[in-house]
Order: structure tokens, then sequence, then C-alpha cells
């Protein structure tokens, strides 16, 4: 899998890519139709297949003081795609200098000349260019001069409606991670560095290893059953807390997954924590005994939730 800024110059041997073109945050049940359509039209022609991201998001570019919303990392989205089988990840560096292209040298200028993409596939509703003024039919018209064919995809439907990334960030922020995970096709997981914290769970039985939230969306604030993933490979079951841990002073924003039946340094590890199971709110507790006594039914439940899930060494 080569991953490579369009801002450098483009190997070689994907030059005449088929490229599907988007944002594909969650890489979900929509995004993957978009996807597989490029791909299986690149393997039709014997052609490199290129899947498009941008970073950072544009909503983030345009509106900095966003609240968090990213349901993916640019390195998880590079393994998503992969495993869909695209040969290349194209990465469009979002600054002023790409909000400013015209639609007309966003597909002259980047498209055909420094990509050198043969066919563009994308969804029905995408826009790009100065004001996003450009759209599929502008898309169609501007490419068939360069020798481009687009393809739009529509949208997927389920329920009833569309699946879109605002569709599940909607489940995540309601506590519904289940919803999330059908529309995604695998479970939401934030991955991250294991750091430092106040070593305080170690203290009560219950060590964490505790991840920074970055730029990822806040699910509902509350008690989880989760998977979580070691740099090893090895997948371990556990419990998290996900919020700003109201027991203890000063608050603090932090994952704290606790592993089940795990002893081990994970301190500098980048782990994978995957949501299944939305157990309760935080809650603020008079007493440590009272935490401990909590934390003992939430572990106990989460272990039947996730007895189901198979344990990899």
């Amino acid at each position: 899998m080569i991953r490579f800024s369009t801002r450098d110059p483009v190997p070689q041997e994907l030059r005449g890519s088929v490229i599907a073109l988007g944002n594909f945050d969650g890489v979900h049940t929509g995004h993957q139709a978009v996807i597989g359509t490029a791909i299986e039209e690149a393997r039709a022609a014997g052609r490199p297949a290129i899947v498009a991201s941008f970073d950072p998001h544009p909503v983030r570019f345009f509106k900095p003081d966003t609240a968090p919303f990213r349901l993916t990392s640019l390195d998880q989205r590079e393994q998503l795609f992969a495993g869909l089988g695209a040969d290349a990840m194209a990465v469009f560096p979002f600054d002023e200098v790409l909000a400013k292209t015209s639609a007309e040298n966003f597909v002259s200028q980047i498209l055909i000349e420094r990509l050198g993409v043969t066919s563009v596939v994308t969804g029905i509703d995408f826009t790009f260019g100065e004001a996003r003024r450009g759209n599929v039919e502008m898309l169609a018209t501007l490419g068939a001069t360069g020798g481009i064919r687009t393809r739009a995809v529509d949208p997927v439907i389920t329920g009833g409606e569309v699946v879109s990334s605002s569709r599940i960030r909607a489940a995540l922020w309601h506590g519904d991670p289940q919803e999330a995970a059908r529309l995604l096709t695998r479970p939401f997981a934030i991955r991250g560095q294991v750091i430092h914290g106040d070593k305080l769970g170690r203290t009560i039985g219950f060590p964490t290893a505790n991840i920074d939230l970055g730029h990822y969306i806040r699910p509902k604030f509350g008690i989880y059953a989760i998977t979580g993933r070691l740099e090893d490979g090895r997948v371990l079951k556990g419990a998290a807390n996900l919020g700003v841990r109201p027991t203890f002073d000063p608050p603090k924003e932090l994952l704290e997954p606790y592993f089940f039946d795990f002893s081990g340094d994970l301190y500098g590890q980048e782990i994978e924590v995957a949501f299944h199971h939305y157990l309760r709110p935080e809650a603020k507790f008079d007493s440590i005994d009272a935490l401990t006594a909590q934390m003992h039914e939430d572990c106990a439940k989460a272990r039947v939730l996730l007895d189901g899930l198979p344990q990899v060494d």
C-alpha cells in the first residue's frame, strides 16, 4: 500500500489510475460502495486503484473551533483502504491553497496534470473547488476534456435513511456503538499512544492504559465494554471509562481502558480500542470503596457482553 501526499510527485506506477474521490472519514458502507466501484473498475481495466482523503478535514480548516468529530485517523483509513483492495492512498493537504483552488483548476491541474488519473469515482453529493462550486456534473464535463471518465455512485440506504458519517456520529453521541458498528461494518475504534496518567487505577486494582482522545469524536461519556488491539496483534477484552472522571480532581478528558486478565507495561505503545457496548453514564462516587464496587460490577457485565468475541493471544 502506497501512501503519498498530492503535493509530492506521484509515483510513476500510479499514473493512469482510477481514483475514488472523497474524504471517506468513516469508511462506512456508503464510502465502501464508492471505493469498491473504483477498485472494481481499476481491476477490470488493469489499472491501479487510488483512494483519496483530505487532511485536515475541510470542516476543521474552515471552522477550527469545531468540536472534535473525526471517526478515523489517517493511519486507520490507510489500513481500511488497503483491506478493501486499494493500491494507494492519496492525501490531499487541505489548506488555504487548496481551499482557493477553482473547480476548473482542481480538475485540470491536480487530477489531470499532477495525478494523471484516467477515471474518477465519487458519491453523487461530492463537491469540490473554491466555495464548493464544483459538483459531479461539472466534474464529468471538465474531466471529459482531459480524457477522464467520471462515475457517481448512489448513496447506500439502511433503515430508510442514507448511511452517512453524520448518522454514525449521532449514534455515538447517543451512546449506541452497536448502531455505529452496523453502519461502519466494524466497531468504532480510537487508536492512540498509551500515556502516563495519575496511576490511580492501579491503587484500587484496575490499572488502566490512558489514551488521549486527540481529534476523535467524543462518544457519549460513560463506561463501555471494549476490546483493545496491542502492537503485537493481541486482542484483549475489557471495560473502559470515556470522559472526565468526575470522582477525581481535576477533571481530565481521557479514554481509560482496563483489560481483563492482563499484566504488562503498555506505556508508549500504540493501541486501538474498539467500542462494543455502552454500559452506563459517568458518575461521581462518594468514596473510593463505592467506585471500586461499581467497577467490579461494570467489569462483570462487560465480560458477559463480550463473551461471544474471540480472544486472540
